[in-house]
């Protein structure tokens, strides 16, 4: 009998110790800047796999757009999100200490596509050309002017139209003859439907700091621990992306409203995303991508001065 309650106390204050520990994750709100898609399944494979539990966090996906998000994690109303390099810079120009703790992407994933027969082969042949953009801001603006940059050309050379998400639309109709895109999005979903297209990819012409994971100063000065167990588990969900992308797709269907894991227009989608975030050492920052950042930034004057670009990232939390 005593053996009996002593082992039913045991096995109470072992349930009780395991039901400590989950309540003891810690939440983290993860913005994403963009709506569910297959190009986060590395996230979804952490969550899926238990990387983020493994590593002591409770992480929920929010879809908020990235420049609130970089505005909340510089106040420390949240301690990370995922947001495109040249954000980084631009927040902390204004004083947003916060700081880019791992790549994901290693190549800028925008590119400029057109009809074949714009003869559209070089960033030079933009000149003169109406360009589809979502807007003057974001990745598909700064990466436009990187290749304007990267020809010498100024935005003057061409005339800019702002047309919101549209732009395999504003294509297909020919509203513009060029529009601004991600790489991994619109060409694969315009060469699905037939189109014969040009595409400039960003990445191909000047080396610039991609989208990543950022925190704060205050949080890499009180928890650093905490970053490094996050970088780990998104890392972690990187690699088994690159190692299995049919698992990648399985795994993200739950997440993502109306894919499939036989789609095989998403296939290429993640299959596209991966040839981005390939590298020999997954996470790490290029100081040339930050430098040529700044001086695409500075141009487009959006900086006034250059900044200490080696408080805007570090490589530190690597595994």
């Amino acid at each position: 009998m005593k053996r009996t309650l002593l082992w039913v106390l045991s096995l109470s204050i072992f349930l009780t110790a395991c039901a400590g520990g989950t309540s003891s994750l810690i939440p983290i709100r993860l913005p994403l800047g963009y709506i569910p898609n297959i190009q986060f399944a590395p996230l979804y494979i952490a969550m899926e796999k238990g990387y983020f539990s493994d590593a002591g966090i409770e992480v929920e996906f929010d879809y908020a757009f990235e420049t609130d998000a970089v505005a909340l994690v510089g106040a420390n109303e949240i301690q990370f999100a995922v947001v495109s390099g040249e954000q980084v810079l631009l927040a902390r120009a204004q004083g947003l200490p916060v700081v880019y703790v791992a790549a994901w992407y290693q190549q800028y994933p925008v590119s400029v596509v057109a009809k074949t027969e714009q003869g559209v082969i070089s960033p030079a042949d933009l000149r003169g050309k109406m360009i589809g953009l979502p807007g003057l801001y974001g990745a598909n603006y700064i990466g436009l002017r990187a290749l304007l940059f990267s020809a010498g050309l100024e935005e003057s050379d061409v005339t800019l139209d702002s047309i919101g998400y549209t732009q395999v639309e504003a294509l297909t109709t020919d509203r513009d003859p060029v529009v601004s895109v991600y790489t991994a999005n619109e060409p694969v979903q315009l060469r699905s439907r037939g189109y014969e297209i040009s595409e400039l990819r960003v990445a191909d012409y000047v080396q610039l700091a991609s989208n990543g994971l950022i925190t704060n100063e205050k949080t890499i000065a009180e928890n650093p621990d905490l970053v490094r167990r996050m970088v780990k588990a998104l890392l972690s969900g990187i690699s088994d992306a690159i190692a299995n992308p049919p698992d990648a797709q399985r795994i993200s269907v739950p997440f993502v409203e109306g894919l499939a894991a036989d789609d095989p227009v998403q296939r290429q989608v993640l299959a596209t995303s991966i040839e981005l975030w390939r590298s020999d050492r997954l996470g790490f920052t290029n100081s040339l991508a930050w430098e040529n950042m700044q001086s695409i930034l500075l141009d487009m004057e959006l900086l006034a001065q250059p900044l200490d670009l080696s408080a805007a990232f570090t490589n530190e939390f690597l595994p």
